[in-house]
């Protein structure tokens, strides 16, 4: 399966995304792209012990505080944390562990990966589900996404 399809499956099943590394800081890239995943109709799960809210939601100390079911864990953590998380991710049932930009753990992915978890590694979940799902070549952007059909958000 290429990037594109499995990236389209993944952003259109998903429904809760937990954020490894959420900040309360409307500059940081997490808070930005959690907050546009939000707007998107995506629940969103802070995970950061040193807050206590973000977003209107309450944040949870570690992934395996978190008391409902996780479709994507999306990381916003050094690499050298993600075997960690990638541990957590499977514990709790999760479909997916996603790293973001700069992120890549051979070691956790092939460990996610084994115990039937998709995983997108160096990718930014807003900027894929805008490059794919959200429109962004309507604004006249090169997605390098070719179809004939426009795809449905869910």
């Amino acid at each position: 399966m290429d990037d594109i399809t499995k990236l389209r499956r993944i952003l259109r099943t998903s429904k809760t995304v937990a954020v490894v590394g959420l900040s309360a800081n409307w500059y940081r890239p997490s808070f930005f792209a959690a907050k546009y995943m939000q707007e998107h109709g995506y629940r969103i799960i802070p995970v950061n012990p040193q807050i206590d809210s973000v977003l209107g939601e309450k944040c949870h100390a570690s992934l395996r505080d978190i008391p409902e079911p996780v479709d994507i864990v999306d990381c916003f953590r050094r690499s050298t944390e993600i075997p960690a998380l990638a541990e957590d991710a499977i514990a709790i049932g999760a479909k997916v562990l996603w790293m973001q930009l700069g992120i890549v753990n051979d070691e956790a992915a092939r460990h996610a990966s084994n115990a039937d978890l998709d995983v997108v590694m160096n990718r930014c979940v807003k900027i894929e589900h805008a490059r794919i799902l959200g429109g962004l070549n309507w604004a006249g952007v090169n997605t390098g996404v070719i179809s004939a059909k426009r795809a449905a958000i869910f």
